[in-house]
């Protein structure tokens, strides 16, 4: 299904969210998450409180936004670009993992603010249900015999399952000494590998790896997917 070029009015409502979403971004790597206000984002963005009001519901919503920056459109795009005869519940997993483990550096400045501050850390938990209405217009699309209802129960599993991996890979941990900093987290957030534990500061960074973690989440879901499209049937 080719999706029609978004208007005028649309590209601009995009323009100011990615507008607030970076400022968010750079004023809390610059001053610290607690020291901005939504007043200096929407003036750093160039628009009113009330404007900014109409596209975040707060500040850590937009600082998450500006770290997760159109994942769900990613995976799903991911997912309806694998090969027709791919088995559906790898296409998905593939997808999720490919776009959660490939930290950018917008991520790594933002990765020990989310692990580390309440707020964020639910509002980045919270980001995981955008997954769902992307995914299910292409499960659907895949699904054509299964309904609009399936996929949306399946697409809004797979959100679940990949909260469900976050809170265990974000979940504080007091370890022994590890590597530090953004990078030490940033580390974490791709292939993974042991526990990384305490900051140069003594904040607790992510710990464990998020693909292993992510692939355990998503694994109950694969018969789901199996007999949604019928495989194995006669």
């Amino acid at each position: 299904m080719t999706t029609p070029p978004p208007g005028l009015r649309e590209r601009k409502k995009r323009a100011t969210r990615e507008a607030l979403r970076e400022a968010a971004l750079r004023l809390a790597v610059e001053h610290g998450p607690d020291r901005v206000r939504v007043e200096d984002i929407a003036e750093a963005a160039g628009v009113s409180p009330r404007t900014y009001n109409n596209y975040f519901a707060s500040r850590e919503q937009a600082i998450v936004a500006a770290v997760t920056a159109d994942r769900e459109t990613r995976i799903a795009a991911a997912v309806a670009a694998r090969p027709a005869g791919t088995r559906l519940a790898d296409a998905v997993s593939e997808a999720v993992i490919e776009q959660y483990t490939n930290p950018g550096e917008r991520e790594r400045e933002a990765l020990l603010p989310i692990a580390t501050g309440t707020a964020l850390r639910d509002a980045f938990l919270d980001a995981a249900a955008e997954i769902e209405p992307p995914l299910t217009v292409v499960v659907a699309e895949r699904l054509t015999d299964a309904g609009a209802q399936t996929a949306r129960v399946l697409a809004a599993s797979v959100a679940a399952a990949v909260r469900i991996a976050l809170e265990g890979w974000l979940r504080s941990s007091a370890g022994a000494p590890g590597a530090s900093g953004a990078d030490g987290a940033a580390g974490a957030a791709g292939a993974g590998g042991p526990a990384e534990s305490l900051g140069a500061k003594g904040l607790v960074v992510p710990s464990g790896s998020l693909p292993d973690l992510l692939r355990a989440a998503m694994a109950p879901l694969a018969p789901a997917f199996d007999a949604a499209e019928g495989r194995g049937r006669p």
